[in-house]
């Protein structure tokens, strides 16, 4: 039986959170050089490109796995290898159309009940969808810091 518990923010209010965060993700992967998008790190850190590719591995397969209550292994390398910016503002798009293809497939009561992502994380479905956040907010903040160390002034943090 599905139940649902109390509510601090409304489900569309959420995706709304979620897809600025994208966007502002995305501003940030139109300001880095081609060549530095994929090439830049500073202490070992992955290239921009790379944490990209995490991202859009995450996104779309974990919410159209939370939908379809199918556990599938987490797979970075699973497509087509990208080698221009462009193809990853093409895919960053289509995955933004893919989130809100999935979001609205899920009811209020969905984001209480537990849920296997990737085979790997047991834990409230909710709990899921922000992790999303916070992963793309985490690796947003390394390219922040890329860019400074790249003299190129980021957008603003708070422009979603």
């Amino acid at each position: 039986m599905k139940t649902l518990e109390a509510q601090v923010i409304t489900q569309e209010d959420l995706l709304k959170h979620w897809q600025g965060h994208r966007a502002l993700t995305r501003r940030l992967i139109e300001v880095f050089p081609e060549k530095d998008f994929f090439e830049f790190s500073i202490g070992g850190m992955r290239p921009f490109a790379k944490l990209v590719d995490e991202l859009l591995a995450i996104a779309v397969p974990g919410l159209k796995g939370i939908v379809n209550r199918a556990s599938e292994p987490y797979n970075e390398g699973a497509g087509e290898k990208l080698i221009f910016k462009a193809q990853y503002l093409e895919k960053w798009d289509l995955a933004t159309e893919e989130i809100n293809k999935y979001w609205e497939q899920l009811s209020i009561e969905d984001f209480s009940e537990n849920f296997n992502l990737f085979g790997q994380y047991e834990f409230p479905i909710i709990q899921n969808i922000l992790y999303f956040i916070d992963n793309e907010v985490h690796h947003r903040g390394q390219a922040y810091v890329y860019l400074r160390a790249l003299n190129i002034e980021p957008p603003f943090f708070w422009e979603r």
